[in-house]
């Protein structure tokens, strides 16, 4: 009892201070807007040498006035407390209450209670508690278009929709406003420090992101703090990319936080004349999401290359999915489209996908690409096909579809006479960082995903119950992709060319479109052979240097079977940047380089982020195609397992889905697997066939083997690798 009593006493407490209700209620907006806003100011935060740097693109805004109501039948009288961020009034049943009520008394029966909402600062947000009156996803809201939605996204009647659950972001206190949302930090120390000028370097171990904190700080002048990823930068006062200045005047020991979180490992502090402190420390500020994922074998420098994955990733993982924690600190969407992949293998943190692909697009009318990119609109696309297959969340893609459909629209608009995709003004063709990669023509690699993303049109159309869409999108998708063969495939080369000018094949052969090719599945096996043998081992074609794209290239040669290979790249390029002292992974990595080399990028001395989100692609691939997990049925109502250990002694790892984390360990005898949920293939390659106490065992080739997964059983089978 006395513990029990202890257990409870946070909840009690929270009943003295506030009404203790039987429902739970939050804080709810015009759906999506909150994504908008929240992206906005994290955006904004960019600065560079200490001067505001904004985005490239253009940015939407919130509704500034929203409407809310919902109609309640009660048996008996209710008070219910208001809370809201904005101006507002209250109406019972249409009528007006005077003033700024912070509770209302609904009288037993059928009653519509409304609150109407102006707020051009902030997003217009309303928290309604009573014992049955609650605010939540079910009430409906509108910009003054008319059209009533709910604020989980869905109209009230088959008119359209728009989008998501207002209650992704967890705001569930009504004494914090929305806009004063914050991720949480914690105090860390540095490890170690050594003199520099008038002050010294203080070293934190390793990359780091958050506040600056001054401890003690007393005096009159100006205190000049030097931020690095590396030693080099936080040293070099004239060079390096983020710094803050504070002018202090205090005549007793203060404390002081700065204003602005930073990405770094080492912070060089240089007091003025005529100032002191005791120390500096620091606030980590981290995304509180849950490590669901794991992996770990018999090589200890993959080990190592997954854990650093996973730091990478999770600095990296904000309010949003970000590139670069020290530079941009900007939702791009190709960056975040390989996040999304990695969170599916780690985190699996639905919310911070659907927050980001809101966040990205934004609202209508659509006058540009996604971050003014032609690749990243299709990525954004990809995206939340992605999504639904892994999560199941069928609805999300239902509310997302009609912002679908209108910037598909503008993409259409954009074709040439060819009906194939070129630069346009105002587009950018970004593909990668690479030295002499042309960007003219008609280029292979927009039409590929442009011919994707018309398959994912189709796939949600049939989602969202618009059957002539999927019809229109399907033979779109199918024109496109043979426009691709008859205008790219160059049989002398066996290979997709890179682009065509002026109507005619280039003699270019990259591996963009190739690799893209082969996972899209839109090679006949022989292709496949071909592109791979001629392509992707092929040294004369030029190298990938970015890990943003050497995801894609590795993943090909998964999908071909090249794991052994692909552990050997792995293990040169990602362990490669461990060999240079490396604490999370870059944005890109060129073995040539030497020294600070590889700090530069951008023409400038410090320009390259040493912590970029698509530098952890690992995690993605350890988890779908060494650990081999991955779902056949959306929210892996039907799963594959198809392990493959690529030289590995042994492996074993946890891959996360919507109801609990499937457990493997693979050897070269035994494979043991578990699975909370669903329904599995467990496909093995043996040279006997394998042997599983109580199960079946179906030879589906010659040489592969399957077994069913049962829900909430350990499975252990005998073979031979």
């Amino acid at each position: 009892m006395k513990n029990l009593k202890k257990a409870l006493l946070p909840f009690l407490l929270g009943c003295i201070m506030l009404p203790c209700f039987a429902q739970k209620a939050s804080w709810i907006w015009y759906p999506g807007d909150f994504d908008i806003y929240m992206s906005n100011v994290m955006q904004n935060r960019r600065t560079e040498r200490g001067s505001f740097f904004p985005v490239f693109w253009k940015m939407d805004s919130h509704y500034v006035l929203v409407d809310f109501h919902k109609e309640f039948n009660l048996t008996q009288a209710e008070e219910v407390k208001l809370f809201v961020e904005g101006t507002y009034n209250v109406k019972i049943d249409g009528q007006a209450i005077s003033g700024f009520p912070k509770s209302v008394q609904v009288p037993a029966g059928k009653h519509k209670l409304s609150l109407k909402v102006y707020n051009h600062a902030h997003v217009p947000a309303i928290f309604v508690q009573g014992k049955s009156i609650v605010s939540d996803e079910t009430w409906l809201t509108t910009f003054e278009d008319k059209e009533w939605i709910d604020a989980s996204g869905k109209t009230s009647d088959k008119s359209g929709t728009t989008f998501v659950s207002a209650g992704s972001w967890n705001l569930s206190d009504p004494t914090k406003l929305p806009s004063q949302f914050k991720l949480p930090v914690v105090a860390q120390s540095a490890i170690s420090k050594e003199k520099a000028g008038n002050g010294y370097v203080a070293d934190f171990g390793k990359e780091t992101f958050g506040f600056v904190k001054v401890h003690g700080l007393k005096g009159n002048g100006r205190l000049s703090l030097y931020y690095g990823e590396s030693k080099e930068e936080a040293l070099s006062t004239d060079k390096c990319e983020t710094l803050d200045y504070l002018d202090v005047d205090l005549a007793e020991k203060k404390d002081s936080v700065m204003p602005l979180s930073k990405a770094f490992r080492y912070v060089n502090f240089q007091p003025g004349n005529g100032i002191s402190a005791d120390s500096i420390s620091m606030l980590y500020e981290y995304a509180p999401v849950t490590e669901r994922g794991s992996f770990k074998s018999s090589d200890a420098e993959l080990n190592r290359i997954y854990d650093v994955s996973k730091y990478t990733f999770h600095l990296n993982t904000r309010e949003f999915f970000i590139d670069g924690i020290k530079r941009d600190r900007w939702v791009w969407s190709g960056d975040a489209y390989q996040s999304y992949l990695m969170n599916y293998y780690s985190f699996f943190d639905a919310a911070t996908v659907k927050r980001t692909l809101l966040a990205q697009r934004g609202k209508d009318p659509v006058t540009a690409h996604i971050n003014t990119i032609m690749d990243y609109s299709f990525y954004w696309f990809l995206g939340i096909y992605d999504y639904y297959k892994f999560t199941g969340d069928k609805k999300f893609v239902q509310d997302i579809y009609p912002r679908m459909q209108s910037l598909m629209t503008y993409i259409d608009g954009r074709r040439n006479k060819n009906g194939l995709l070129e630069w346009m003004p105002g587009d950018w063709i970004f593909i990668d960082w690479a030295d002499k990669l042309s960007k003219d023509g008609e280029v292979s690699f927009e039409q590929l995903l442009y011919a994707r993303s018309l398959e994912t049109m189709a796939l949600c159309a049939s989602l969202a119950n618009d059957a002539q869409g999927a019809v229109k999108y399907n033979e779109r998708a199918k024109e496109s992709k043979n426009k691709i063969f008859e205008s790219y495939w160059n049989q002398r080369k066996s290979a997709l060319v890179h682009s065509r000018i002026d109507d005619k094949q280039t003699e270019n052969v990259t591996r963009y479109a190739n690799m893209f090719g082969i996972f899209f599945d839109y090679f006949t096996p022989e292709q496949k052979l071909a592109v791979k043998k001629n392509v992707l081992l092929n040294n004369q074609i030029a190298k990938i240097t970015t890990p943003y794209m050497r995801f894609y290239e590795l993943e090909a040669l998964c999908v071909m079977g090249e794991q052994a290979y692909v552990l050997s790249e792995m293990k040169n390029y990602w362990g490669g940047m461990l060999k240079l002292g490396a604490t999370s992974f870059w944005e890109e990595y060129n073995p040539d380089k030497k020294g600070t080399e590889h700090l530069a990028m951008y023409g400038r001395p410090f320009g390259k982020s040493l912590c970029h989100a698509w530098g952890a692609s690992p995690i993605y691939l350890l988890g779908k195609y060494y650990l081999g997990v991955e779902p056949s049925s959306p929210g892996y109502e039907t799963y594959t397992i198809t392990p493959n250990l690529g030289g590995l002694a042994w492996m074993e790892g946890k891959v996360p889905t919507p109801n609990g984390e499937i457990s493997i360990y693979c050897s070269k005898k035994e494979i043991k697997v578990y699975s909370p949920s669903g329904t599995g293939k467990l496909r093995i390659a043996s040279k006997t066939k394998p042997v599983v106490r109580g199960t079946d065992v179906k030879e589906i080739s010659k040489g592969v083997y399957e077994v069913t997964i049962e829900k909430g059983r350990d499975y252990s089978v005998a073979y031979l690798e």
